[in-house]
């Protein structure tokens, strides 16, 4: 089936765009409701934000991330605030890390992004110090995103490169 404007090639590109961003929905929102006792909190390692480094390698993980954090805060979090300031703060830091120049520093915008939006509304939510909950907020984040997003994309374009398929 041929679209006006595309030819077979960029259809083919978009679809599959759309199926891996909805992938990435789909792994974000498991992985939090799996793991939904660590995933929501002041203290709290969400697995998922291994996830949030997946923009330096494929802007479609941009509205992937987006999606999948809406749907785990709709299904387990805080609330309307978690549902729109969390989802808010995925895309923002979704988008910066997309920028980032290399994989050590993709992981700065996910943490720092917490830290300041979830950090913020969790403290007064939960009546805690933001400074507390800022750093628990930021020990969680390092480790979702440095321990497990960071070798994540280093074994996901290390095995693109064996496959011949390029980052």
């Amino acid at each position: 089936m041929r679209f006006p404007g595309l030819n077979s090639n960029e259809h083919l590109i978009n679809t599959k765009k759309i199926v891996n961003a909805s992938l990435i929905a789909s792994i974000y929102c498991v992985l939090t409701i799996v793991f939904a006792p660590i995933s929501y909190g002041a203290v709290q390692i969400r697995i998922a934000e291994a996830l949030t480094l997946l923009p330096y390698l494929w802007v479609e993980a941009i509205p992937g991330l987006f999606i999948g954090c809406l749907l785990s805060n709709i299904l387990g979090g805080f609330g309307m605030i978690d549902i729109v300031f969390g989802s808010i703060a995925t895309l923002i830091a979704a988008i910066w890390t997309r920028k980032m120049p290399n994989l050590a520093l993709a992981g700065l915008p996910p943490v720092l992004v917490n830290i300041v939006i979830v950090g913020t509304y969790l403290s007064r939510i939960l009546d805690m110090p933001f400074l507390l909950v800022a750093i628990y907020i930021g020990i969680g984040q390092l480790i979702a995103c440095y321990g497990l997003g960071v070798p994540l994309v280093y074994l996901i374009r290390r095995h693109s490169f064996k496959k011949g398929m390029g980052s």
